[in-house]
């Protein structure tokens, strides 16, 4: 007798419950959190612009900007001033740019000078020279910052980086080229 199968008998194909989700990798959770993040910081953003637009904020000093290269040692000095004091101070601003600033020392122990250190090395020995570039210095840093600065020495010592420092250097040598010393 033939066999008949009835459709109960008849096995329906099953398919394979759905496998767990994997874990994701790291790479992929650190590309999910990198996009969150981003998000949460547009929108930071935007509400900081937001509740800080009628705050009146001062114009940036550009002049505090730094703009010297990358590698300043290997920059050649700039043509001199023709005046003695001028010429010292671009000197010494030089030296400051390549040989690198220090504050609380004349010279550090890895050659750095201060403001005065750098004028005392470009003076080679000429002591009048010597002070009337630190006057001009002086005078330049009281045009700026006030007469409340007593020397050059602690206004050199009152900064943590040489920016500023620098600067008035610079600013130093054009005022005493301007006034001819």
């Amino acid at each position: 007798m033939p066999q008949t199968h009835s459709a109960a008998d008849q096995a329906a194909p099953t398919t394979a419950p759905p496998a767990p989700p994997t874990a994701l990798s790291l790479e992929e959770r650190l590309t999910f959190t990198n996009a969150l993040m981003t998000a949460r910081l547009d929108e930071a953003k935007v509400a900081y612009e937001v509740n800080a637009a009628y705050i009146e904020t001062e114009p940036v000093d550009l002049t505090d900007v730094v703009t010297v290269p990358l590698t300043p040692t290997l920059q050649p000095p700039p043509e001199s001033y023709p005046t003695p004091v001028a010429a010292l101070l671009q000197r010494a601003h030089h030296r400051l740019l390549t040989g690198g600033w220090c504050s609380g020392a004349l010279v550090d122990e890895d050659g750095a000078r201060c403001m005065l250190g750098a004028i005392r090395t470009e003076a080679r020995g000429d002591r009048g020279l010597e002070a009337d570039a630190a006057a001009v210095l002086l005078d330049a840093i009281r045009r700026t910052f006030g007469d409340h600065v007593d020397s050059v020495p602690s206004f050199n010592d009152a900064h943590g980086f040489g920016r500023v420092p620098l600067r008035m250097v610079d600013q130093a040598a054009h005022l005493a080229n301007a006034r001819g010393l």
